[in-house]
């Protein structure tokens, strides 16, 4: 593995952690978005980056200082992959956002540069063909708050080529990542495979008011020991990336709970702008949410 330079597309939620953490172990970084307004909101989250890496990896102002040095900004796509050995998609979780994303990409992007999607739930094999490289193309998918749950699931499909997967494993370990390679397409990688049920379930039970949400979140997290209940992580995930999943869902199977559902989080969420913590509400106010309350569980 060779790369020195890596594009990061997109700046939302784990779009701006990916680019920081890859910046942080040294490598040369474009972060890439839609417009410049975009990119100054992106800037402003690094330095809360930055007192996350102080408190969490006793990063030091040297590290960090070096960190925004290896980090640049552009709202040009030709100019953000010039130089690209690898580029990390983290555009929004649509397919039909996705696609376009990649037939622009594939028309600028040097015959060098790898692509790789952080996909959530959706298979490289989707977008392969859109690529215009699907030998060089792959999914390599980060859980947030990258720097403390450091894992990078690594997942090729049919036509990846085995070198280029070898190299994405040995980039994922560079960025002090724990690499988990997975050795067919699976929808929702390991870590989603678990997590969505789980948080599925959760909703439906809000949504079918059998509990709400406190209550489900303090069952969670006494009887089975974990430090924050589902709804916790929906705030952290982002309500945008579940409200998304349960459309495409939705839409699929026609399933009545999941139209319920998606109405729901339309109606008291993704219409309110109450998107998690990326907005400072969710289920929970940040940054003293319920949860951490030491009296929550009493």
């Amino acid at each position: 593995m060779n790369y020195k330079n890596v594009t990061i597309a997109g700046s939302g939620v784990l779009g701006y952690q990916i680019a920081f953490q890859t910046a942080f172990h040294g490598f040369n970084v474009t972060v890439y978005d839609i417009n410049d307004a975009v990119l100054e909101k992106a800037k402003a989250k690094f330095n809360a980056m930055c007192e996350a890496f102080k408190k969490d990896l006793n990063a030091t102002q040297e590290q960090l200082d070096k960190t925004r040095q290896n980090l640049s900004y552009t709202s040009n796509l030709a100019e953000a992959v010039k130089d690209a050995d690898l580029l990390i998609e983290a555009v929004p979780e649509n397919p039909k956002i996705k696609i376009e994303f990649y037939n622009k990409l594939a028309k600028v992007a040097p015959e060098k540069t790898v692509f790789a999607t952080n996909s959530s739930t959706l298979l490289p094999s989707q977008f392969a063909e859109a690529t215009g490289r699907s030998h060089k193309f792959l999914a390599l998918h980060f859980a947030n708050t990258i720097w403390i749950h450091n894992t990078a699931e690594i997942m090729g499909h049919d036509t990846t080529d085995p070198k280029v997967f070898k190299d994405v494993v040995a980039f994922a370990k560079a960025i002090g990542m724990l690499a988990l390679p997975l050795h067919k397409e699976q929808p929702g990688y390991i870590l989603n495979s678990l997590l969505v049920p789980l948080l599925s379930a959760a909703t439906n039970l809000l949504v079918n008011e059998v509990a709400d949400v406190q209550t489900i979140d303090k069952t969670w997290m006494k009887a089975t020991g974990a430090p924050v209940g589902p709804f916790a992580i929906l705030d952290v995930v982002g309500i945008t990336t579940a409200y998304n999943i349960d459309k495409m869902a939705a839409e699929k199977t026609n399933d009545t709970l999941k139209i319920k559902t998606v109405q729901y989080l339309k109606e008291n969420f993704i219409d309110k702008n109450k998107l998690g913590v990326s907005t400072g509400e969710g289920f929970y106010s940040y940054p003293n949410p319920a949860f951490k309350d030491p009296d929550f569980l009493k």
